[in-house]
């Protein structure tokens, strides 16, 4: 069945949604083998390495000037840089529940950030919707039990501003991604991700003088596997997904797939991980499918 050029931007959102959402059972795989900082690494040098070969081979031929490196630059560090960097350092200091109830909110930020720099303006009916879908998360974690240690300021902090820095490359990739062309945007994405994971995880190793172990989870198959999702599926093929889907759609409407990413997280855990169903997880699947839908499909004063 072939998709219609209306239809194309949703449904690279919601492929982007489901490959994310998998990504986490990788991420638990990895970090059997590896700390946070090499999984990094080592899976922006998996998605830099794919990225290079249709460009070495001349498959694809790259358009872009140092001034368009420049140009691309605060886009990059949005994401991946910060919003990697910012979310490993606030999971130092908090749970994954409480970090995954903090960056719910994403869409929040997004939709006001869209509002001030783009214009984009959304319906009251938009707005209920992109709320119902946050709470739908934060419902679901609270439900699964959430208790805020002390102390847990500064980790907060920190994943507060991982969902800033994706809540801002959200807007900037929307005017972006207008300008120059898909591949060239996630090249030099992909690019900044590379030297900037590598360049602190080989530091971290350096100060720690263990610089010798830098490559050794590569001696797991399980790891090189795991890595190679998450550095050419969820890396490469999702900044090409998510650049596409924000030229052609608002930046307050992508932004929402995000907690679709967390609802295909948590069924990925019940089938592959034998977690519980509970009735609460219906509860805040439905939020958030409505609020996903209301998002994107409520107002027609606003089409491109």
């Amino acid at each position: 069945m072939e998709i219609s050029d209306k239809s194309k931007p949703y449904f690279a959102a919601i492929l982007y949604a489901f490959i994310i959402g998998f990504s986490f059972l990788f991420i638990k795989l990895t970090l059997t083998v590896a700390t946070p900082l090499d999984t990094l690494a080592h899976r922006f040098t998996i998605s830099f390495v794919f990225a290079s070969i249709p460009v070495l081979f001349k498959w694809i031929r790259l358009d872009i000037s140092k001034k368009d490196i420049a140009n691309i630059l605060p886009l990059a560090l949005f994401y991946p840089a910060m919003f990697f960097a910012f979310q490993i350092l606030g999971l130092v200091y908090v749970s994954s529940s409480e970090a995954g109830i903090i960056q719910a909110t994403t869409p929040i930020f997004t939709m006001i950030l869209a509002t001030f720099f783009l214009k984009e303006r959304s319906s009251g009916l938009q707005k209920a919707s992109l709320f119902l879908s946050v709470i739908g998360v934060i419902y679901i974690f609270f439900m699964k039990g959430i208790s805020f240690k002390n102390n847990t300021f500064i980790g907060i902090l920190f994943i507060f501003l991982s969902s800033l820095s994706f809540a801002s490359y959200n807007v900037l990739a929307r005017k972006m991604t207008k300008k120059y062309a898909l591949i060239d945007l996630t090249y030099i994405m992909t690019a900044i991700g590379f030297l900037a994971f590598n360049l602190m995880s080989l530091i971290n190793h350096s100060l720690k003088g263990t610089v010798k172990y830098y490559f050794k989870p590569f001696t797991s198959p399980l790891f090189v596997i795991s890595i190679i999702y998450l550095g050419v599926l969820s890396s490469l093929i999702t900044s090409l997904l998510s650049n596409y889907a924000l030229s052609k759609i608002e930046a307050s409407k992508m932004s929402v797939f995000s907690n679709l990413s967390t609802l295909i997280t948590m069924v990925a855990g019940v089938i592959f991980l034998n977690e519980k169903l509970e009735y609460f997880h219906i509860i805040g699947a439905i939020m958030i499918l409505l609020g996903i839908i209301g998002t994107n499909f409520l107002n027609k004063k606003t089409e491109d």
